[in-house]
């Protein structure tokens, strides 16, 4: 049985946090700082709307910048990037290929080879640690 998008919608909201809802499926932002983190430890980060494996914690770092960021996705991760021209500014948009959810953005301004940092809203991803 096909959803129609009002049905989809409703689903999202009824499912996540209504800032969830307003980060990944209205691409809105959370604050810089606001996210209360992850537990430590080495694990994967999945969207918070499919559970898609997005990112590891191997790829974490400290930007400063006041959300998680990520130096890569992980190789096989179902991560979309697109042009975002909003807000007066020309940006790299970051999307859960999977299920669509604006997950942040990504910039060339990071540490590694790849000089990337993915700027990824806390509230859009979930922690799974690893076992063991």
């Amino acid at each position: 049985m096909t959803r129609t998008p009002d049905e989809r919608d409703a689903e999202w909201r009824a499912r996540l946090s209504p800032l969830a809802y307003a980060v990944t499926r209205r691409a809105a932002t959370e604050a810089p700082f606001s996210h209360q983190g992850f537990a430590p430890g080495p694990g994967t980060f999945t969207c918070v709307c499919c559970g898609a494996p997005l990112f590891a914690t191997a790829s974490k770092f400290e930007s400063g910048c006041g959300w998680p960021a990520f130096s890569a996705p992980l190789p096989e991760a179902p991560v979309a990037e697109a042009r975002d021209a909003s807000h007066g500014m020309l940006r790299t948009e970051v999307r859960c290929a999977e299920c669509d959810a604006h997950l942040g953005h990504v910039f060339d301004d990071g540490p590694g080879p790849g000089g990337l940092r993915y700027c990824i809203n806390g509230v859009a991803l979930d922690f799974a640690p690893d076992e063991g």
